[in-house]
């Protein structure tokens, strides 16, 4: 009986355990900060212009199509805010590299879309961490402005 009881006890530490490492948390993170260092702009370049959530931009000459976008890093080694900022600037670079496909000048109405769960803001965005990875998931339409 004693076995039995000390291997119910090893179950259910191990099963505790394993839920405590199983992390998956929910922050926003500032646009402006993560737009503005060295590695956003090699990386995104200045052909494309952004605009987040109800941001005024100029009139839409041509609307291509709605994109989204869902990108994940490795977050080993990192905090939280390093590995959501490489994601979202990974998100931002397909958002681009679709605008200049699609012959557009802007994406505009850019949200998160985190888990299917979108939420618009000019100033954060939203990025998913757990116990390894990272990641961003964005929305935003393709478009001309004049």
């Amino acid at each position: 009986m004693n076995f039995i009881t000390r291997s119910i006890a090893l179950i259910a530490l191990t099963s505790c355990a394993t839920s405590a490492l199983a992390r998956d948390d929910i922050k926003e993170f500032s646009i402006a900060d993560a737009l503005a260092t060295e590695q956003a702009k090699n990386i995104l370049g200045d052909d494309i212009k952004f605009y987040f959530g109800d941001q005024p931009h100029g009139a839409i000459a041509k609307n291509f199509v709605q994109v989204g976008t869902n990108k994940k890093t490795n977050g080993v080694g990192k905090t939280d805010r390093q590995a959501c900022e490489w994601a979202f600037l990974s998100a931002m670079k397909s958002l681009r590299e679709r605008a200049q496909r699609e012959g557009a000048n802007a994406v505009v109405n850019i949200r998160s879309n985190y888990r299917n769960v979108t939420s618009s803001s000019t100033e954060t965005f939203k990025c998913g961490s757990g116990a390894i990875m990272s990641g961003v998931a964005l929305l935003g339409d393709v478009v001309v402005i004049k």
